[in-house]
Formats: structure tokens, C-alpha cells, sequence
């Protein structure tokens, strides 16, 4: 009876202190107190890291992206603005490490994903309400985990809610090889579209259309290309019914003057800082429609709805089946954060790779 005594008393005194070293462990965050150029203004920063309360969940941050949206967010330059003084970072993936004696649906081990923009993933550890976490599948790679709410939910929102698409149409795209645009090209063609990808010549063109070309792309032309072609006029491929723009200005005309009638073209960035235009003609003879989309507020609008999770349920079958893979990446140390600040930064790094900061 002792010996179980003492046994009881040493088990207990073992989960005190594992609470009260929980407790008393500490992480690092990505915090700014002010707007401006984001290598000036983000600062590293350690905290307490405490236990959960009842339905909150805590997280070990795995990886997570530094997107265009971020960098302007840090800014000031976007619509999303969080208090100051922020965490940055909109998505990402962890490890669950412990849950609030109220959460059920999520166990240590499990990955997850947050679904709700700016709740400052860059960062080690996370504290979230468990409504705002997704579990994904171990087996879902970890780069395609740490970008999934953003990029591949845009593309497939723009295939799915503008035009009625059938297998054999045709979608046109500037910006093809950014994140989003790769996402695009390889849903395209697990449905079946065909897609005519525009790029800005540049050196090792050829090696990006090769890329763009064993992701799925039907056709990859430069913007000087695209002036020529003749494989609409010439019943190669029927005109677009779709055309999808995060360039604008000239580049956005162009991509436009394809549309067959009553296309749709759908604006959701605009790297080129030019505005889009339209043509009266375009609008009055050919009934193209101009729209915008916008994944953060989508999201918010359809926080809870069956859509959203049947578009990320299709997504993440997707990933598991190598029929899309996440988008050419540079993983960064945490701890060397501010190159993968500098290098989104630059216009080569808004249309080349993504840069991930992965937490060791």
C-alpha cells in the first residue's frame, strides 16, 4: 500500500512539473509596433508561452509563408489591418502540443492549418480557438499544408465561381508562374481546361516554360508572344471563356482583347502597380465582364459554409495525390527571417519562388 502511495505521489509531483515547465517554457515571435518597410520595423521577440484554456488549442508552428499580401500588411498598404503592436503572418502549419480540457476534435500530434487570416503565424508557438484550426492529413506535404488557405483556394474559387467551365474550355492567365498561377495551371488540368499561361520574357525563359509545361500548362507564352499568336484565330484553341489578371495595366489589355464573347475577366492582384482598363468596344460589342475577387474576404463571408470545406476536402485530396503540388519554395530558417522578407520584397521574389520560414 506504501509502495503504491509513493508511486501515486511521484506521478502527480511529475505532471505538476510538467504543467508548471509547460507553463514556463517560452517561444519567439515576428511582432511590429508600427507600419513602414518591413526589414525596419519587424522585430524578433521571446514570450511565456502558457497553457490553453478550455476550447483553445496550442500549436508548434512547422512552416509557414511569407506572401506579397504580408509584406503589404506590414505596410500598411492593405485592407486587412490587425492592432498594433501585430504578429505577422497569415497562414501556415503546426503540430498540436496540447488542448483545453474542452477540445475534443484535436490531440497532440495532430497538424493543423488556422482558418482565419491575421492571426500571426510567424511565430513558434500559437495559441487559436480550436474553430479556427483545420487537422490535415500527416501525409499532406508540408509546404502544400502551409500554403493551402491562400493561393490553391484562390485559384479554385476563380475557376469555379465566374463562369460555367467545361472540360476542352480555355482559361488565360497572366503572372502563370506565381504561386497562385501554378496552382491554376494544375487545377486546369485535373478538370480538364485548357490553360494559355502568360510570363515576362527573361532569362531562362525556356527553363520556366518547361516548368509551367510539366505542371500541366497547354500553353506558355511571353507577353510579347501573346501579341502574335495566332492559335485562337486559327481554331487551335477556342478563345478564352476565362481570363484571370494579378498583373494589370498593358499586360491586363492584352490578355482581355482574347476573351471570346460575354468572357469574364477576374482581377485578384496587380503586380504592375498599373490600373486595369477596358476598351468601350470590349465592353459593348463583346460583353466582357470586368470583376475582382479578394480570398480574404471570401473567407470571411463563408466562414462556416459547406463550399469552403468541400473546396478544401477537393484540395487536399488533390495534394495527397500528387494531382497538385505546392509552388516552387526556398525554405528559411526562422531565425533568418529577413531574407525571406527581402527576397519577397523584390519583384523577383512577388513571381518566383515562395519563400517559407520553416521553425526547427
Amino acid at each position: 500500500m506504501a509502495n503504491l502511495s509513493q508511486k501515486l505521489t511521484r506521478l502527480l509531483r511529475g505532471q505538476l512539473n510538467l504543467k508548471l515547465q509547460r507553463f514556463n517554457s517560452t517561444g519567439c515571435k515576428l511582432i511590429y509596433c508600427e507600419h513602414g518597410d518591413p526589414v525596419k520595423v519587424i522585430r524578433k521577440e521571446t514570450e511565456t508561452i502558457p497553457d490553453p484554456a478550455k476550447d483553445e488549442v496550442l500549436i508548434k508552428m512547422l512552416a509557414a509563408p511569407v506572401n506579397p499580401a504580408d509584406i503589404n500588411t506590414i505596410q500598411g498598404k492593405y485592407p486587412v489591418r490587425p492592432p498594433l503592436p501585430a504578429v505577422a503572418g497569415n497562414e501556415g502549419v503546426g503540430e498540436v502540443v496540447s488542448v483545453g480540457s474542452g477540445v475534443t476534435d484535436f490531440q497532440q500530434g495532430d497538424r493543423v492549418v488556422p482558418l482565419v487570416s491575421a492571426l500571426g503565424t510567424w511565430r513558434t508557438h500559437c495559441i487559436l480557438p480550436k474553430n479556427n484550426l483545420l487537422k490535415v492529413p500527416k501525409k499532406l506535404g508540408l509546404v502544400e499544408a502551409a500554403t493551402l488557405s491562400v493561393n490553391p483556394c484562390t485559384a479554385y474559387r476563380m475557376l469555379r465561381d465566374f463562369v460555367d467551365l467545361k472540360p476542352g474550355d480555355t482559361v488565360i492567365q497572366n503572372g502563370a508562374n506565381s504561386a497562385c498561377g501554378q496552382n491554376v495551371i494544375q487545377i486546369c488540368r485535373a478538370w480538364g481546361l485548357r490553360s494559355v499561361n502568360v510570363i515576362r520574357d527573361r532569362a531562362g525563359v525556356n527553363e520556366l516554360r518547361c516548368f509551367l509545361k510539366d505542371l500541366g500548362a497547354t500553353h506558355v507564352l511571353t507577353e510579347e508572344e501573346l501579341r502574335k499568336t495566332q492559335i485562337f484565330k486559327n481554331g487551335e484553341l477556342d478563345k478564352p471563356k476565362l481570363a484571370l489578371n494579378c498583373v494589370g495595366g498593358q499586360n491586363a489589355l492584352e490578355v482581355m482583347r482574347h476573351l471570346q464573347k460575354g468572357g469574364t475577366m477576374v482581377t485578384y492582384g496587380g503586380m504592375s502597380r498599373e490600373p486595369v482598363t477596358a476598351p468601350t468596344s470590349a465592353l459593348i460589342f463583346k460583353d466582357v465582364r470586368i470583376r475582382g475577387f479578394w480570398m480574404t474576404e471570401w473567407s470571411k463571408q463563408n466562414a462556416d459554409s459547406i463550399d469552403r470545406f468541400e473546396m478544401l476536402e477537393e484540395l487536399i485530396s488533390m495534394m495527397t495525390s500528387n494531382e497538385l503540388q505546392g509552388p516552387a519554395f526556398k525554405m528559411v530558417n526562422f531565425e533568418q527571417y529577413k531574407e525571406a522578407l527581402m527576397n519577397t520584397m523584390t519583384i523577383k521574389g512577388m513571381i518566383g519562388k515562395k519563400y517559407i520560414l520553416e521553425f526547427s
